[in-house]
């Protein structure tokens, strides 16, 4: 069953891959079905305590059904997830990674032993140059090593560099020159998206503070003060209702803010 469902989601293998988790694709569906389960039955019981502690209407509880749903789509993205801090941690790091390369490399340092000495000094991007160094020790030749990297990175900038590294070596250029060159590419490019991400995180703030704050607020106070001229009664059940919509809204934004956040290393 679990080998069906893993084949529905073909590219869920290189994400496994990207995000450094060593599991099989049938596995980590097994794993999630479980957790989802476990999470789902974990809600049910609390609630449940809840509303019979409140002596509330029952079938709110209905609301766990599409909340076990919301769950496994969360847990099934996680690699995903995890790719994304990946390449934010990667891209903060790369243009000082690739000085750093640069400055090892102009003082006639050799470029294995300049990688090696970049997979010391940083911690995020010293992980990829790892990789390379560690199946260079190994034996295979160092643009091999490179280009088995660049496969499994998930960072376009680190590929970027990578593949600048590597056609400096195949057509016997000077690597300094196209380290140079693709970490001033990347700096500029890291300033654009950092632009861009000032010019969205406006209107995102703005669209936060109605939905999220002001509209919730005066909404719940209208309907307050209708309840006592109208005479229907606001009770715990719906206030509670309320909340949970408010948090999970507040969730939503908060999360796309952060996966929005691009990653920025000037």
């Amino acid at each position: 069953m679990y080998e069906v469902i893993a084949k529905k989601f073909p590219g869920l293998k290189n994400e496994l891959i990207q995000a450094g988790m060593n599991v099989k694709p049938e596995d980590f569906i097994k794993k999630t079905i479980l957790l989802t389960i476990l999470i789902t039955f974990t809600l049910f019981a609390c609630f449940l305590l809840i509303f019979l502690k409140l002596e509330l209407g029952l079938g709110l509880l209905f609301l766990i059904i599409p909340l076990s749903f919301f769950v496994f789509i969360l847990l099934l993205k996680s690699p995903r997830t995890k790719i994304k801090g990946k390449i934010n941690d990667v891209d903060r790091e790369i243009v000082y990674a690739g000085r750093f390369l640069l400055i090892e490399l102009s003082a006639g340092v050799p470029l294995f032993n300049a990688m090696v000495n970049v997979s010391k000094n940083f911690k995020y991007i010293g992980k990829s140059f790892k990789e390379i160094v560690d199946r260079v020790e190994v034996g295979k030749p160092i643009d091999q090593a490179l280009n088995e990297v660049m496969e499994i990175t998930p960072s376009d900038n680190f590929r970027k560099l990578i593949w600048q590294v590597m056609s400096a070596l195949q057509t016997g250029g000077d690597v300094s020159v196209a380290v140079a060159h693709i970490v001033d590419q990347i700096s500029k490019e890291q300033m654009i998206d950092l632009k861009q991400y000032n010019k969205k995180l406006n209107p995102l703030v703005m669209f936060y503070l109605m939905i999220a704050v002001i509209i919730p607020s005066l909404g719940i106070a209208m309907l307050s003060l209708l309840s006592t001229f109208l005479g229907f009664t606001l009770g715990v059940g719906s206030l509670i209702s309320i909340a949970i919509f408010i948090g999970i809204i507040q969730l939503f934004f908060l999360t796309m803010v952060k996966s929005s956040r691009p990653g920025i290393s000037i």
